[in-house]
């Protein structure tokens, strides 16, 4: 099937109107930015750094070669080492483009669901992961495309603003929009607004895992369910023991990345234990059925172990966690690589039928 775009429409008198033709995840004029005031006295030492390095900023100079470096941006692979696409895994689904209001701009997602669906289905919001810095939701178009396959699922996938330029809490907040317009506008895309899941690999595992109470907080009817592949929840890593030993010499992330990360999303000390950046660290009472996924070889998951551990103490009876020996994080992301991928996607198709679609 052919992709498709669509506009969300806005009333011509709109204040939304003029924003349209910039999406939030392309916006540069965030409040993490860096500026060089001409009236400040320190200016004169700014400018020359400036003519000695660029980005001047350093949290900037330091995001660059990952933006341009990840999933293979900055230079050509040999497409034999590529697993197939998703487009040609999942021929039938029918992958779209929509444009959705929200007080800070158009926010653009992308829609995964299978051709031949008829009737109103269940929806699923996907937040990609990148460490809350680098992604987009094509990164995980095989995620989302078989989740929307095999669950007969309307797969929305969020584009959301990236810090530094964007800190806590713009793109959380990017994303509770998308669940709001989900609840009252999911029938034109063919979904059921009274059915609906989050998920979110690595840092969208952390909205993913976040949004639920940022939901409550606000007074948004909060998802379903929730899938949380290996996810963040908890800013303070260092003291988890499986941080403490596979993240020194971590091939997907390490020590050094999580550090800055943390200071490019949560900027302050303060922000660590928020319980919108540290879910673990909330009131978890009323959180929805959820269910989680680990690797023993990611050094995220004892943080993974002690949300679950958390969830139980709480009263949730509807917790399940399925850890993968050996296993790295995002063990879920290509096809064809594990065997434990595909209990991976066994285990989200049992919880999707049992709290999801025969809800």
């Amino acid at each position: 099937m052919a992709p498709f775009s669509l506009w969300y429409q806005l009333a011509a008198d709109d204040p939304l109107m003029h924003q349209c033709n910039i999406t939030v995840d392309k916006r540069t004029d965030g409040p993490g930015m860096s500026v060089i005031d001409s009236d400040d006295p320190a200016a004169p030492l700014y400018h020359l750094l400036a003519a000695m390095r660029t980005p001047v900023a350093l949290r900037d100079l330091m995001i660059q070669p990952v933006r341009t470096g990840y999933v293979g941006q900055d230079h050509s692979i040999d497409p034999t080492l590529l697993p197939p696409a998703a487009g040609e895994l999942y021929p039938k689904i029918e992958v779209g483009e929509i444009f959705l209001p929200s007080p800070d701009g158009s926010i653009r997602c992308q829609t995964y669901k299978r051709a031949t669906t008829h009737g109103r289905q269940a929806m699923l919001l996907y937040i990609h992961g990148g460490g809350f810095t680098v992604g987009q939701s094509e990164d995980t178009a095989y995620i989302t495309s078989r989740i929307a396959s095999e669950n007969r699922l309307v797969v929305l996938s969020v584009n959301y603003r990236l810090a530094p330029e964007w800190p806590f809490p713009s793109g959380l907040n990017d994303c509770l929009e998308v669940l709001k317009w989900m609840r009252t506008h999911g029938e034109e895309i063919g979904g059921d607004p009274n059915r609906i899941a989050v998920a979110g690999d690595s840092a969208g595992g952390n909205f993913a895992a976040a949004l639920p109470l940022a939901a409550r907080n606000r007074g948004v009817e909060p998802p379903e369910a929730a899938l949380l592949l290996c996810p963040i929840t908890d800013f303070f890593f260092e003291q988890y023991p499986s941080f403490q030993k596979l993240a020194p010499r971590g091939i997907v992330y390490d020590t050094a990345f999580m550090g800055y990360i943390r200071g490019a999303y949560a900027v302050s000390y303060e922000n660590w234990s928020h319980p919108e950046v540290s879910p673990i660290r909330g009131d978890l009472s009323a959180f929805p059925p959820t269910l989680v996924l680990s690797g023993t070889a990611d050094p995220l998951v004892d943080d993974n172990c002690a949300f679950v551990a958390k969830l139980r103490e709480a009263g949730n009876p509807n917790v399940e966690h399925l850890v993968c020996e050996d296993m790295p994080h995002g063990f879920y992301f290509f096809h064809g690589m594990f065997v434990d991928s595909e209990v991976a996607y066994a285990a989200i198709s049992r919880f999707f039928k049992q709290y999801l679609l025969e809800a």
